[in-house]
């Protein structure tokens, strides 16, 4: 009988509890483009943000190494994992609040009590055991709002360790370009410095020969000096260089290892992916979203808490003067009870309450859109950036090669005597420059990679990662 009657309230309670108030989740309509601005083609369904980190990027293992490294020890890493643990466990909690809180209590009294107009003072004992049990009926669906609000927070803290994880893994492999552009630099600077010194001692020997001059002889010693000066100064920014990247990998400063040259490095195809794929793949247009459908749950929360609450409490346990008669059949008691409450007047703070948590919606959908939109426009950003910076570099390897031709043709003619020491210091001045340019637009290239592949959203399928989703139709059905 006792089972028939709590099979009915709980029957009664599931009919009322399917009534939830406040708006089911949607995703915001957005003009979505048909292309990505910048590419040339068509946007095909495979895209350059599906390849694992840097497998197949850039062909280095060593990058690959240093990447691993860094996703593992990172401290900035470290603390966003720690926080999708924290809201992992706050989920957690918000969930606890589906099921019925019991509680025991055990309690030992003694005391004297004196009874009026006879003048005894007798002394009492109390000793008393037992458990309660409460549980909120989910009639209007707060707890389900609240609960839908907290797996989306935690959904969103998620993708924000996607987002710091994809910044860490592009700033590693920028830091390691720019640092394989610094050795390039270094190693022309090198070089310049041993082609001048050869020219500075072919000078001499004219001087010492009577063929040349003073100011020849100090125009050679000018170059010499200047390209000497210009080694230590890249010597100090690969030493900052590797301290970055040390700190990227969370280890104390120190030497890098070396893998490929910035030239052997390889530049691949760059297919972008469907443009509406981009919504469902970028970490931070993820999180902006997944923070909007816990703003809109929260709107259902603060909905349901104008409505009437129903709980429903029970206690069992026993009572007695004695201690050896607490467990006994005439010491025990229980009981069970229902309660509804309900505001009457609040002074408006219920309504007010549902009015700032919409507004606290609208601004988490524009915050949405606007990550969206940034979206589009760094994928737009980066594939021009990539089309430009090959074209510069084609146009640059050609202007080196011309320069090259330029200073042996100077070099023979000064050594011929047809022209003057000057002539072949313009040519090694301009050499010098455009090889550091072509280092600098190659490092630019390889770059513009790194931006496209983090624009896309990349590192997508990385096993290591798990796989996400849209807001799960069971974060309403719970």
């Amino acid at each position: 009988m006792r089972r028939a009657r709590w099979t009915t309230v709980a029957v009664a309670t599931s009919l009322l509890a399917g009534c939830t108030v406040g708006p089911d989740y949607k995703r915001p309509e957005m003009a979505v483009p048909e292309n990505h601005r910048g590419l040339t083609g068509v946007a095909a369904e495979a895209s350059l943000a599906d390849v694992p980190w840097w497998d197949a990027v850039m062909g280095d293992e060593v990058l690959k190494g240093l990447i691993a490294e860094a996703v593992e020890k990172n401290q900035d890493l470290r603390v966003a994992t720690a926080r999708v643990e924290e809201y992992r466990a706050l989920a957690g909690i918000a969930k606890a609040d589906y099921y019925p809180q019991i509680g025991y209590d055990a309690t030992a009294s003694r005391q004297k009590q004196p009874i009026p107009g006879t003048g005894q003072i007798p002394t009492y004992n109390n000793f008393s055991v037992g458990a309660g049990v409460s549980w909120e009926i989910d009639l209007w669906g707060r707890i389900r709002r609240s609960n839908e609000s907290a797996l989306n927070q935690l959904l969103a803290t998620e993708e924000a360790r996607r987002g710091v994880t994809l910044s860490l893994v592009t700033g590693v492999a920028q830091a390691y370009l720019e640092l394989r552009e610094l050795d390039l630099e270094l190693e022309i600077a090198e070089r310049t410095l041993a082609s001048r010194k050869d020219s500075f001692d072919l000078v001499t020997k004219k001087l010492l020969g009577g063929i040349s001059n003073r100011l020849e002889s100090s125009q050679a010693e000018s170059a010499l000096a200047q390209t000497e000066a210009v080694i230590p100064q890249l010597k100090q920014g690969i030493f900052a260089k590797e301290n970055q990247l040390a700190l990227l990998l969370g280890r104390a400063p120190g030497s890098i290892p070396r893998g490929k040259t910035l030239v052997e490095a390889k530049s691949p195809a760059v297919p972008a992916g469907l443009p509406s794929a981009l919504l469902v793949r970028r970490p931070d247009v993820r999180q902006a979203e997944y923070a909007l459908a816990a703003a809109n749950a929260q709107v259902g929360v603060a909905e349901a808490l104008q409505f009437p609450q129903l709980s429903l409490t029970g206690a069992a346990g026993y009572s007695s003067a004695q201690l050896s008669d607490v467990l006994t059949a005439e010491s025990f008691l229980w009981n069970l009870g229902a309660g509804l409450t309900g505001p009457i007047f609040q002074g408006g703070r219920l309504k007010r309450n549902v009015e700032a948590s919409r507004a606290r919606w609208e601004q988490a959908k524009a915050q949405y859109e606007k990550a969206a939109l940034s979206a589009f426009g760094d994928v737009a950003n980066a594939l021009e950036a990539y089309r430009r910076t090959q074209e510069s570099r084609v146009a640059q390897e050609r202007n080196v090669a011309a320069l090259r031709e330029a200073e042996k043709t100077a070099l023979a003619r000064y050594d011929g005597g047809v022209s003057a020491y000057l002539e072949v210091l313009d040519a090694q001045r301009q050499l010098f420059s455009g090889e550091n340019g072509l280092a600098q637009v190659t490092r630019d290239q390889r770059l513009a990679v790194v931006n496209l592949y983090k624009a896309l959203g990349g590192g997508w399928n990385n096993p290591e990662l798990p796989p996400a989703a849209p807001v799960p139709a069971e974060a309403k059905a719970n």
